[in-house]
């Protein structure tokens, strides 16, 4: 039985050139395509893929929540983030949020089928120069003393209105996407803030960025 994969990234291209790769090998076959975060949810829910070849930074719902909202529905899915963000911050969210899997995007060949091939038989998998990350004195600190960072505090929910108005979504295009009333959008904007100690959308928008939310 071949490894069954789904691949979620909102360029074409790099799909395209993944697909191309993974085809040729006689143990693999692309069961599906997403272009964004909400879309490779549902298709891994339809699909129940082996392992799911992920972005992190699409629209409409980042790589890492899709991962954790993936992997709740799916355990037995396996997640390999392919990133262009070397920063621990988002090799340790993504590890956090279940994936078994994490690679750059200049990575070799060989090391996206070798980390898909190992995150399908349970193990996982780090590029050298990511292990290198991990080492760093700054990510072992972290560990030490445990710190969470604020984005952990958020809700399921207010983590979708947050990507939303960071998008630059109106209080109704969020409330009609969610389907909920534009007073619970606003308590959820609120309480956004408040947990993350921001005052502002424009400051709103620029944490988003600096944690990979939104591109």
């Amino acid at each position: 039985m071949p490894i069954r994969i789904l691949l979620a990234d909102d360029h074409t291209v790099v799909r395209d050139g993944l697909r191309a790769l993974l085809e040729r090998q006689p143990d693999m076959a692309v069961v599906g395509e997403a272009a964004d975060g909400r879309d490779s949810v549902r298709l891994a829910e339809e699909q129940s893929p082996d392992v799911v070849v992920m972005d992190i930074a699409m629209p409409n719902m980042n790589g890492i929540e899709a991962t954790r909202r993936i992997l709740a529905a799916n355990p037995h899915t396996a997640v390999v983030i392919l990133s262009m963000h070397q920063d621990e911050s988002y090799v340790l969210r993504s590890l956090k949020a279940g994936a078994k899997g994490y690679l750059l995007k200049d990575s070799l060949r060989s090391d996206v089928l070798e980390a898909i091939r190992s995150v399908s038989q349970g193990r996982s998998f780090l590029t050298r120069k990511v292990s290198r990350i991990m080492q760093e004195d700054y990510v072992r600190q972290m560990e030490r003393r445990n710190l969470d960072d604020s984005y952990d505090l958020l809700t399921d929910r207010e983590r979708e209105v947050l990507q939303l108005v960071a998008e630059g979504r109106t209080n109704k295009e969020v409330a009609n996407l969610l389907n909920v009333s534009i007073t619970t959008v606003e308590t959820h904007r609120t309480h956004i803030l408040q947990k993350l100690g921001l005052h502002s959308v424009p400051e709103l928008i620029l944490y988003a960025v600096r944690k990979g939310i939104i591109s």
